[in-house]
């Protein structure tokens, strides 16, 4: 069993508010999760409006599936929001 993770950590200057934040994570999120079929959820930053901390997690058989998929993850969330993508943390478990 493969497990891939990434933290992705974006910056979103325009969120005035924490419930603003709300939606726009939640929007995210349920796209990645409806395209991707992945665990995906704000795992830190929570009381931060301006600064979005997402993770997310797959399952696979393969090393080089597991990196492509999160690949792609990180590239369809960036395009997916207006928020600036800061950091990625990728970690792959054998």
């Amino acid at each position: 069993m493969i497990i891939g993770t990434a933290e992705l950590v974006f910056r979103a200057e325009w969120v005035c508010s924490l419930k603003e934040k709300r939606m726009v994570l939640k929007s995210l999120i349920e796209k990645t999760k409806h395209k991707f079929n992945v665990s995906v959820g704000e795992t830190d930053t929570q009381n931060q409006h301006r600064i979005l901390t997402i993770g997310v997690a797959c399952v696979t058989n393969e090393i080089r599936h597991a990196d492509a998929m999160i690949q792609r993850i990180v590239d369809f969330m960036e395009k997916n929001t207006e928020a600036e993508l800061l950091s990625v943390n990728i970690e792959i478990i054998s």
